[in-house]
């Protein structure tokens, strides 16, 4: 069994999608807790860090042989439990990261400048920081720059998903000067879609589920 830990309940339609159509048979078991964003967007992430503990030690009594944290602001502070619980802990932007920090956009040259789009300013220094760090682990150097788009969180927590994805794709579409765009939020994923922009626009779910999926087989 794969645990997920979510701050919100709108992700659990979207892993139970990708589960079934990418990893049909693997067995999901959603924890979800609103608490712990607003309180790490208060606080700082490290202050939940017993809340995260109970909610991954919970989740692997339960007999999870893998958690993947769905949250980018929180997921770093997650995936350090690893060695305590004794089960794999993974941050769902961490596949997302490596792939923008490796990603060759032409033939003849390789992402140097990486553009994160994010609605949450509190996710823009982890993002910033996980996407250079995997770029150091791979031998090159990059140059990380964020957008916060103006009032698109207010519209997710207001229930107003068409209008959150619009404004992250309006933002995705004034980018310009980027060879690889990278979406803060899991939740962002399906603004992708809403785009025509030549750059390559990468989102977490998908390449998280599949890591985690690994990780728990």
């Amino acid at each position: 069994m794969l645990a997920l830990l979510h701050t919100s309940s709108v992700h659990i339609p979207v892993f139970d999608t990708l589960r079934d159509r990418k990893h049909p048979g693997l067995s999901l078991r959603h924890i979800v807790s609103e608490e712990l964003l607003t309180r790490a967007r208060t606080d700082g992430p490290n202050a939940v860090a017993r809340d995260i503990d109970h909610a991954l030690a919970s989740a692997v009594a339960e007999g999870a042989a893998a958690v993947l944290c769905t949250c980018s602001a929180i997921g770093g502070v997650a995936e350090t439990r690893a060695a305590a619980l004794g089960v794999p802990v993974l941050r769902i932007d961490r596949p997302m990261a490596a792939a923008a920090a490796t990603v060759a956009p032409g033939e003849n040259r390789i992402a140097t400048h990486i553009v994160v789009i994010a609605a949450l300013a509190s996710t823009v220094s982890p993002t910033v920081a996980l996407i250079e760090e995997e770029a150091t682990q791979s031998g090159r150097s990059v140059t990380v720059t964020a957008t916060v788009v103006d009032g698109a969180w207010d519209r997710f927590e207001g229930g107003d998903q068409a209008g959150y994805l619009t404004a992250i794709a309006t933002a995705v579409e004034a980018v310009d000067d980027a060879d690889v765009i990278v979406l803060a939020q899991a939740s962002m994923a399906d603004a992708a879609n809403q785009t025509m922009t030549a750059i390559p626009v990468l989102s977490s779910p998908a390449l998280g589920l599949r890591a985690a999926a690994a990780a728990a087989s």
